[in-house]
């Protein structure tokens, strides 16, 4: 197993490591999770770097890097849902074109076929990793003292930025699936068999 591909499953370690600091009250825990995802997401840009210069790209390096983004991406949000951070509407959607389209590339690649990473998929990637930062951000902000933080109106300027990131998020993730579909719509074709 190739650096690059280590540092993929390194990242879904990491995923578990954000969730149980999430789930542990106080400023530390908040902290800690903040900087771990930000850590998750630094390995995201290294692996590919690493496999790009040092010429390791290997087919199970490009089917684990997305699957590992979705690990990380999804299991956060889904803790943001279980603290009731997020509207589960939202991540929903996000989760079912994650499971959609893994599902086709786990299927595809058994066929002994992969289906690379788009740049739409980045940038989806990219918009998802954004919003968890800014919620994350807040949970820190609001767990520091003092009376400015907590009022109405930070709380309504905090509550703005995670909803429009996550819109953003939501409407590029629903339009990176979409493109995926339209690409390789002759190797799904293709793939599915002849029609009876």
């Amino acid at each position: 197993m190739t650096l690059p591909t280590k540092l993929s499953v390194l990242r879904i370690v990491l995923t578990f490591l954000v969730m149980a600091c999430l789930f542990t009250p106080g400023w530390a825990a908040r902290s800690a999770a903040l900087a771990l995802f930000l850590f998750a997401c630094f390995t995201d840009w290294l692996d590919g770097y690493l496999a790009r210069r040092w010429r390791q790209t290997t087919p199970l390096g490009a089917l684990l890097d997305p699957i590992a983004d979705k690990v990380l991406a999804l299991g956060t949000f889904l803790a943001f849902v279980q603290l009731r951070l997020v509207p589960a509407w939202m991540v929903l959607l996000i989760a079912l074109r994650e499971f959609l389209i893994t599902g086709i590339r786990f299927y595809v690649a058994s066929r002994r076929l992969v289906l690379p990473a788009a740049t739409e998929g980045k940038q989806k990637t990219v918009s998802q990793m954004v919003a968890i930062v800014v919620i994350l951000a807040v949970l820190v902000l609001q767990e520091l003292p003092g009376a400015a933080w907590r009022s109405s109106r930070a709380q309504a300027l905090m509550q703005g930025a995670v909803l429009g990131c996550l819109w953003v998020a939501v409407i590029l993730t629903v339009v990176s699936g979409a493109a995926f579909f339209w690409r390789h719509r002759s190797v799904l074709r293709d793939v599915a068999g002849p029609r009876p």
